[in-house]
């Protein structure tokens, strides 16, 4: 079973656009990727710039509207994620737990869909887009 981990850092909502981590966090952070890899479990992981350097597309009325960052109404913001391959949502939490997260950090663990979850006719329609379909 493939699962996303999710990191929310506490503080990225109000950071600024160059912000960078320190370099000991960085290094707790690669200890435990490299952990991630040793175990075989880690499909991906990236970390993510704050939302002040980004932008939010809307589809409001069907047209879509960009608003840059920073975003005045979010409390919660993505900082990073990774993806793994895990026996169970048990393992994925256990893993998600032993992460180097700061206080105020939040993990947020969700399962990736399988195609084969999907009913037959979903499955037709993703089997006709080719390497598209993972």
């Amino acid at each position: 079973m493939r699962f996303m981990m999710l990191m929310i850092p506490a503080s990225y909502a109000d950071a600024a656009p160059d912000v960078m981590p320190d370099a000991k966090a960085v290094e707790g952070m690669m200890k435990y990727n490299e952990e991630l890899k040793k175990a075989g479990v880690l499909l991906a992981l990236d970390g993510l710039h704050p939302p002040s350097s980004g932008a939010r597309i809307s589809f409001k009325g069907g047209k879509p509207a960009v608003t840059d960052g920073p975003f005045a109404e979010v409390k919660e913001v993505l900082g990073g994620y990774w993806v793994i391959d895990v026996r169970s949502r048990e393992e994925a939490i256990e893993w998600a737990r032993r992460c180097p997260a700061g206080e105020n950090d939040v993990i947020e663990v969700r399962r990736v869909f399988d195609i084969g979850e999907f009913p037959e006719d979903v499955q037709k329609v993703v089997e006709g887009f080719g390497e598209l379909n993972g």
